[in-house]
Parts: structure tokens; C-alpha cells; sequence
């Protein structure tokens, strides 16, 4: 019986108790997590330097938009979502199509968010 590869996760909210509890849940799903940033300046060179399969974006850190942090996921090409505790707030960035979790959201809607990134990341 083959061991599934650990999953790792880019985590980055400028909430610390919002990454606790986050990351709480993904070590729960078995995911190890990556991070937390809780700036874009530090989440955009972890997107860049460090190594993992998805990433969980809060869409506002300190009230500036993660969209930088995106552009570098999306040229990578490695999946994401965006949190957020507004609703969808990235109308008119170019990330439309990016999955949204509303905050608070539950461990069962994580574990969808992460089957469907998943999904994406799936060879053909």
C-alpha cells in the first residue's frame, strides 16, 4: 500500500489566529503547511522561493490586495484560492476565475477547496 505524498500548503492571512486555525485544519487533512505570511512582501518571495503544491490566499493582507502573491502562484503555476471575509473582492484583477472560501469556513469546505485544487493539480 503506496503512502500518499504530503501535500504541502502555502498559508497567507495577516490574521494570526485565522493561520493557527488554518493550519490546525490542514495538518488535520494532512497537509503540511508552508508559512504562514502574513505581508505581501514576505508572501511574495515565499511564492517564489519556497516549494509547495497549493496556497490559500487571504485577498486583502493589511488592507493591500494578495494580487501580487497571485501573479507569482499563477506563473508558477501552482493552484490556489483566495479567502475572504468580503465576499468576492477580486472582481476586476484578472483572478475572476480563482476559487473563493468565505470566511469563517469549516474543515469540510477546506477539504472540498483542496480536493478541487487537487483536481488541477492531477496529471492528465
Amino acid at each position: 500500500m503506496g503512502m500518499e505524498r504530503v501535500r504541502r500548503v502555502l498559508v497567507v492571512d495577516d490574521e494570526v489566529l485565522i493561520t493557527m486555525l488554518l493550519g490546525d485544519m490542514l495538518e488535520d487533512l494532512g497537509c503540511e503547511v508552508v508559512g504562514p505570511a502574513l505581508h505581501v512582501d514576505a508572501a511574495v518571495t515565499m511564492a517564489r522561493e519556497e516549494t509547495f503544491d497549493w496556497a490559500i490566499l487571504d485577498i486583502s493582507l493589511e488592507g493591500a490586495p494578495s494580487f501580487p502573491v497571485a501573479e507569482v502562484l499563477r506563473a508558477r503555476g501552482v493552484p490556489f484560492v483566495f479567502a475572504s471575509g468580503y465576499g468576492s473582492a477580486a472582481k476586476g484583477s484578472g483572478f475572476e476565475d480563482v476559487p473563493v472560501m468565505q470566511k469563517p469556513f469549516s474543515m469540510a469546505q477546506l477539504s472540498d477547496a483542496l480536493d478541487a485544487l487537487d483536481a488541477l493539480n492531477a496529471p492528465i
